[in-house]
């Protein structure tokens, strides 16, 4: 990818996407300073590029790592970044997003109202984007119950491949269904939203939730008393970040609660 990156440097549109997506591989298995660089770099390169909607997503993207990671201060900083250069569809849909994860409910819901507004009938948007950010909002606000009914309208296109500048949104209404159903401790139907997540590695790729749906499907495993298959996947997330920087957030959650099955 390194060598990818050198070869487009000429081309500030590809040069964007490869840095782009070496940072999602980057964040993927936990090395978050590395995908930090990485993304910064995107973000200047489509500067440079007078593409305001490539720097913002490159910039959410960012966010939603540090989100899912634990890192709610930085992901809020990424946020107001993004925001800064653009207001597209999948700007601020992704902006929400992060923000859904990263405790920042009511100014997710504000800018999931403008989406709305703005974009009624676009398809990612009401069947993707928009269940997906209530539904997490719904969780921060302790009523798992009212996520899942947010997320039934996704369920026949959740499988879909979404289409997006770079981000693509897939199979975010599924991570989150299954974080709903661990909040209302049904761990058999979380580990079935979490296993859906490993079983399609080629519509999820590279997405920081398919490193962390292998942790979420140890907690739904652990929920379910079953602890030879919880830490069976414990170890699998924990192999997958072995070269982790050892100071993220969930990392040290999962490690905590895979030392304390028996």
């Amino acid at each position: 990818m390194a060598k990818q990156v050198r070869r487009e440097a000429g081309d500030p549109s590809n040069e964007n996407l490869l840095l782009y997506f070496d940072a999602g591989t980057s964040a993927y298995t936990g090395q978050l300073r590395r995908a930090r660089e990485l993304y910064r770099e995107a973000v200047e390169v489509a500067k440079r590029a007078e593409q305001p909607d490539r720097a913002a997503v490159s910039e959410d993207t960012a966010a939603l790592c540090e989100a899912l990671s634990g890192n709610a201060q930085h992901a809020h900083q990424h946020v107001a970044g993004a925001l800064a250069f653009s207001n597209a569809k999948d700007a601020e849909s992704l902006a929400a997003l992060a923000l859904a994860f990263a405790d920042g409910s009511s100014r997710a819901e504000s800018l999931a109202a403008d989406i709305q507004k703005r974009f009624p009938e676009d398809t990612i948007v009401k069947f993707n984007y928009l269940p997906a950010i209530r539904a997490r909002v719904a969780i921060n606000r302790s009523n798992p119950v009212a996520a899942i009914q947010e997320l039934q309208a996704a369920l026949p296109y959740e499988l879909a491949l979404a289409a997006g500048i770079t981000f693509t949104a897939n199979l975010y209404p599924v991570y989150v269904r299954g974080e709903a159903y661990l909040a209302k401790h049904q761990g058999s139907e979380a580990a079935a939203e979490f296993q859906k997540i490993l079983d399609h590695p080629g519509v999820v790729l590279n997405e920081p939730i398919a490193a962390l749906a292998h942790l979420q499907l140890a907690r739904a495993y652990a929920m379910q008393g079953d602890s030879t298959k919880a830490k069976a996947a414990y170890q699998d997330f924990l192999t997958l970040w072995k070269d982790a920087d050892p100071d993220i957030p969930i990392l040290k959650q999962g490690k905590a609660e895979n030392a304390k099955l028996k």
